[in-house]
């Protein structure tokens, strides 16, 4: 997971959003993906439970594309293994340079599709990617009641339209910590509330120790600052608002999260090299105790993992989820979570294609879970045995989430760019609500939502 990056926000993307449909940001045209696959056999690209192909036909002679991003394109590697092995396909695993979403869409806008794609199954991407025209339907996929309590719903539809299956644990916005420097400074509880948070980050800071570690340097994790904050904001109908446009960036509640960014980072409440660290840096930051937390999303354990085994992780990291008046999480699925598959036009390509989710999803999950030392989303399928506990906190606030901005927008902002420019002094805080709102109500207009 490298980036949590929303639609290009470009003219020119907007109107690739436009492409095929009819107003592809409340409803379509089209809504059932395509009442054919366009083969003339007639396939149809929603296919039923009765029509899913058996996980292990033969498929020889079959090849089968999927396209990856930089940081997931080895995720597929055991499925893709044993789904060869089974039935004779051969499956190519094709690695798009970031930023993957960008150039994905601009790749289908000349036509170019793979069988398969990695994918961020929110619907704002979904619309992004054109789901509507671009993507099989798998309303009545055979593995749908094998997830856990309360996953199923939480990604891969638009529309009422299921277009991606869950394969991975959705990302979640919360505070990592490093217990060591909690427990040497004297923080034994921890915090329920944003402005406990505030409180202990002042109690380290007084100690000497720096309380917060941000990645300005490479942008995409400033923005899990301010939607952490807007977590009540959200249950509460927030992205409707923004997206009927009763509600803007630049009204208190986006605006006064941003603000708040600001203060802190004003207190000096974070590193010093805020505007330049990268990713990996806050990573070792957390890891040694250089500073106390760091408010990421799943990503950030996969980075430690990179240096530190289980037991190590185990031994000194910590999750906690926080909003603004309590505990709630806030859900953002990356592409790592997502996979879809594409209507071609070409009804062996399709079928083979959702017999390969099917056998991703079925008899190549266990193995899948295993080999990525992850959690499972199935309730037959037990948990990898070396995952880290916080991974495990990870997923369960889950159960006390909301939607975020990638999840509830109709559209999304570089919200992370406006607010990187605002680490580096070249924005304000209004500046970066208003450059958020412009971009909003410009790819919504050009994107035909209503009221844009």
């Amino acid at each position: 997971m490298k980036k949590l990056v929303p639609l290009a926000a470009a003219v020119a993307a907007a109107a690739f959003l436009m492409a095929g449909c009819t107003n592809p940001g409340t409803g379509t045209s089209n809504p059932g993906g395509g009442a054919t696959s366009g083969t003339t056999s007639g396939t149809t690209s929603g296919a039923t439970a009765s029509t899913w192909p058996d996980q292990t036909a033969s498929l020889q002679g079959v090849t089968l594309t999927i396209w990856a991003a930089q940081t997931s394109t080895t995720e597929p590697a055991s499925v893709v293994s044993a789904f060869e092995q089974a039935t004779g396909a051969t499956v190519n695993v094709v690695t798009i340079p970031d930023p993957y979403e960008q150039n994905v869409e601009t790749k289908i806008a000349t036509g170019d599709k793979p069988d398969l794609a990695l994918w961020q199954p929110t619907a704002a991407q979904l619309t992004g990617i054109n789901a509507a025209t671009n993507l099989l339907t798998i309303n009545d996929a055979p593995w749908l009641s094998s997830y856990k309590p309360g996953l199923k719903d939480m990604a891969g539809l638009l529309n009422d339209q299921r277009y991606a299956a869950l394969i991975t644990s959705p990302s979640v916005m919360g505070v990592f910590y490093n217990k060591k420097v909690f427990a040497a400074n004297g923080i034994t509880a921890l915090p329920q509330n944003w402005d406990e948070l505030v409180t202990d980050a002042k109690t380290l800071k007084a100690a000497g120790v720096t309380p917060f570690f941000e990645a300005g340097g490479d942008k995409w994790p400033t923005q899990f600052w301010v939607q952490t904050q807007l977590a009540e904001a959200a249950q509460s109908g927030l992205w409707d608002r923004i997206n009927s446009g009763q509600e803007k960036f630049t009204d208190p509640t986006i605006l006064g999260a941003i603000q708040e960014y600001q203060d802190l980072i004003n207190q000096g409440m974070f590193n010093s090299n805020i505007a330049s660290a990268t990713f990996a840096d806050q990573a070792t930051a957390l890891l040694n105790g250089t500073a106390a937390m760091a408010v990421n999303i799943n990503a950030l354990v996969a980075q430690m993992q990179t240096t530190a085994d289980t037991a190590t992780l185990n031994d000194t990291i910590g999750f906690f989820p926080i909003s603004k008046s309590g505990t709630i999480a806030t859900s953002v699925p990356d592409q790592t979570n997502g996979l879809v598959a594409f209507n071609t036009g070409n009804a062996t390509q399709e079928n083979a294609a959702r017999q390969f989710m099917s056998f991703w999803m079925g008899q190549g999950y266990s193995g899948f879970v295993n080999a990525m030392n992850t959690v499972s989303l199935q309730t037959n399928v037990p948990d990898a045995s070396g995952v880290p506990q916080v991974t495990l906190d990870l997923s369960s606030a889950l159960a006390n989430s909301v939607g975020s901005m990638q999840s509830l927008a109709v559209v999304n902002t570089d919200l992370y760019i406006y607010l990187a420019n605002m680490i580096a002094g070249t924005m304000t805080p209004q500046q970066a609500a208003q450059a958020s709102q412009d971009q909003f109500d410009q790819t919504a207009k050009a994107a035909g939502v209503p009221g844009f």
